[in-house]
Formats: structure tokens, sequence, C-alpha cells
């Protein structure tokens, strides 16, 4: 590719204005520079379009569904308007419900309340615990980690084809690994799942906000995301997927909004009536905010054209990934291998580093901001360092002092806000720090790797 090919495929793939592009952060060295947010796995910044819109909105608030004042109304059709925008960015089929909550850990939580009694669940140990936690009323399969796509459908065949093909089964897979931003063959699992009577929920917490996602075309029966993943805050969720599980079940939380009709009974008690629609599990007064801002994401993205932001993405990943090529301390980790497709996130371990210590460090000394640790994924981490499953490790850093090995590693993450300053930052900081050490001392404080100060 020539310079001026390259200059102007970067200028077709700028990035999406993003909240906090400005912000400048103290360096432990002296001075000041702009921060490099490397960890949109975990939370990415507001695109700046939605953060306008929820402010153009935030004057109009008022209390939904069961308000005849104007502000009431107008949040309102707002919010159910933000549900039909959510479905048609999903590629929703026309029976199916979309359900607003706080996270995708809440919305698979609100699946595995829902699920029919007797339920079996395949899940990888490969899943966020997002994932692979929620599931403790269900009978339970663990499916070891695959080599290979191709494995991960094979696996999930034999062990399906041993189940009890009376009962009700649930497949849970994830889109892209956030550990090592791999993308999972999501369409064949689905067919392989319902050529054995089971079903099939996606966590697309990592892949919703790198690629687009249609239930109808994946053939998955629900789908689950964050918003504060997909560039939106204010802490919303979306369960989204087939009706008939979450109407024949109890509702999530019991309250108003999830209650058609209350009355007392002649004995004392009192009958409800439930809401057969997504209201059934919504009950409270809903994030309307939260829900509008979700959905300001997803026209974002979509008219900014996922064809554009995935070509930008691989862009970042290339620079990442070429620019460390010589550098052999660094060790990408990966379950199906380099070339992999994969999203905009990659972990690695430094050899002769805490993972937690090189962190600090690229934080303390260069202003990156990145994250150490398991990622919420102990037991796929513990397969890919190759270490003992029953070996300890936390979230976030274990109690390992500068240099000392530990059971964690480094994740970057990056997406349609970042600039190729801060991934270029990142791979000149990562080979400093390799060839030379770090400039500053650190210690363990509260578990984690923290600059020295106390000289």
């Amino acid at each position: 590719m020539s310079v001026s090919t390259l200059a102007a495929d970067q200028s077709v793939c700028a990035p999406l204005p993003v909240l906090g592009r400005d912000v400048t952060v103290p360096l432990v060295t002296g001075g000041e520079v702009t921060y490099a947010a490397l960890d949109y796995a975990a939370s990415a910044p507001a695109l700046q379009r939605v953060w306008d819109d929820v402010a153009a909105y935030a004057p109009y608030y008022g209390s939904v569904h069961r308000g005849a004042g104007y502000l009431s109304q107008l949040s309102t059709d707002l919010f159910e308007n933000a549900r039909r925008t959510v479905a048609g960015f999903l590629g929703c089929r026309a029976d199916d419900q979309v359900v607003f909550t706080r996270s995708t850990t809440d919305s698979l939580n609100l699946l595995a309340a829902a699920l029919p009694a007797d339920c079996q669940v395949f899940v990888y140990e490969t899943e966020h615990h997002a994932s692979l936690l929620p599931w403790r009323s269900a009978r339970v399969t663990y499916l070891d980690a695959p080599s290979s796509p191709r494995q991960a459908v094979e696996t999930l065949e034999r062990a399906l084809a041993d189940r009890d093909p009376c009962g009700p089964a649930l497949v849970c897979v994830t889109g892209a690994s956030n550990v090592t931003g791999e993308l999972w063959p999501v369409r064949e699992l689905a067919a392989a799942a319902h050529a054995h009577g089971a079903r099939i929920v996606l966590d697309a917490a990592q892949l919703a906000p790198h690629h687009p996602v249609s239930v109808a075309d994946l053939d998955v029966d629900w789908v689950a995301f964050s918003g504060h993943k997909l560039y939106a805050p204010f802490g919303s969720g979306v369960l989204a997927g087939r009706a008939d599980w979450l109407r024949a079940a109890e509702p999530y939380l019991a309250g108003g909004g999830a209650s058609r009709k209350v009355s007392r009974r002649e004995d004392g008690g009192v009958d409800v009536e439930w809401h057969d629609n997504a209201a059934r599990h919504e009950a409270g007064s809903p994030n309307v905010i939260g829900a509008y801002a979700v959905a300001s994401a997803c026209k974002a993205l979509s008219e900014a054209g996922f064809d554009t932001l995935v070509a930008r993405e691989q862009h970042l990943v290339r620079t990442v990934r070429e620019g460390l090529a010589d550098v052999p301390e660094v060790r990408f980790l990966s379950l199906f291998g380099d070339d992999a497709p994969r999203v905009g996130v990659l972990s690695f371990v430094v050899e002769g580093w805490n993972s937690s210590h090189f962190a600090a460090a690229l934080s303390a000394e260069y202003g990156i901001g990145v994250r150490d640790g398991l990622f919420c994924a102990h037991p796929l981490l513990r397969t890919l360092l190759g270490s003992d499953p029953q070996a300890q490790g936390e979230c976030g850093a274990p109690d390992a002092a500068p240099g000392e090995k530990s059971l964690n590693a480094i994740r970057v993450s990056f997406g349609a806000g970042t600039p190729d300053e801060h991934v270029e930052r990142f791979v000149r900081a990562v080979k400093e720090l390799v060839a030379d050490g770090a400039k500053w001392n650190y210690r363990t404080e509260d578990g984690r790797c923290v600059p020295d100060t106390s000289a």
C-alpha cells in the first residue's frame, strides 16, 4: 500500500469524536500528556454524539408509562422509540422482545431466571464470568476451550448429542472474546444448537461495538450486550430475542410496571396479573436516559457504517501486532492462532515482567490506560497461561511485587474513537519498557502495583 493510499484510507476511517479525547494526565516523571484510553473492552468512552443527544433531552426528562403530563408522555415515546431503534440495530425478528436491563451481566441473569424447569445449559470455559456464572439453577455442562472455530463447533455437537433430548437446553457463547478479541463461529454454533433441539444466547458485549449483529441473520435466540461498551454511559443493557420463555417466567423483579393488575382476595391475599411484554421484566422506574443513550449509540454506529469502523479498527490491530512483532519478549494470547479474525482486543504477557508492574509503568510514565489481571475470565486465562486450574487469582492484579511471576496478563483494547497516536504511543512505550526497563520504582499497595512516591 502506498503512502498516499494509506493516508486516503485513514482519512476515510477517522476516529469518531468521544468524550475525554483531550484530557491530560500527569506523568510520574514530570509533565503532562494527553491520556491514551486503551481499555475500551472494560468501558468505552461515550460518543460525543450520544452525550449531545442526552444533554438535549435532559431538560425534558419525565417518568415513563404512568404520567399524564407532557414530559412524561414525551419520555414514554422516547423510551419506546429507543426500544424500536435497538431492535432495528440488532436485526430482531418481528415477534422478538427487547428488554432494557442494567448490563450484559444483568441480561444473562434475567435469562437464567427465566429458564424452564430442568433446563440444561452448555457454556464454554472461555466465557466472561457474566455468561459463565448465572446458570446456578440449571444443569450446567462446561465445555473445554477449543483450539479452533471448527473444534468449537465439534465440541458443542458432541456435548449436545449426549444430552437428554426430551428436556430444554440452552447454549451460551460469546461473539468476540473479551480476552483475545477473537471472533467465534456464532452462526455455525447456532445451527448446531438448533439441530439438537437447543436454543442459543449470544453474549455480544464485545461484538456489538465492533461488528454488526443481526439476531435473524445469525439465527440466535437471544442476544445480550451492555451500553457502557457501546459508547453509551448511564448503566443500561439489553436482552433481545424470543419472547416465550420470558413470558412464561415469573417477573425478574416484582413491582410497579411489571404488573398489569393487582387486586385483593377475600382471604386477604393479593392476586397479580403480570404483563406479557417486555415490561414484565422491567419493574420500577426504568433508566430512560440510559435506554436513550444506547439507542443514540446504535444510530451513531449505524450511520458511521460498520464497514468503515471495522477497516479502521483492523488498521489499529495491525499497528500493534506488526509494531511488536520484533519484540520476542511479548507473547500475545490466542486460542485460534495469530491470524484468527478479531476485534480490537489484544492480551499479552511480557517475559521478565509482572503484568501489573508493566501496566502501572504504561500509565505512570506514558499516560496510557490498559487493563491487567484475569479480566473476569479466570478459567480462560489459566488455560492461555498454562497455569494450574486451581491457582489463585483475582479480577484485578494479584499480590505480586514488581518482577515476580504472576497469574495475570495485560490487555490493550480500542475502538471507534481511538486515534492512531494513542496506539503508536503504546507500541513505542512497550518497546522502551522492554528494552530499557521502567524509569521509576514501584510497589504493591492494596493488590495493585503503583509508583513509589515515598522517596
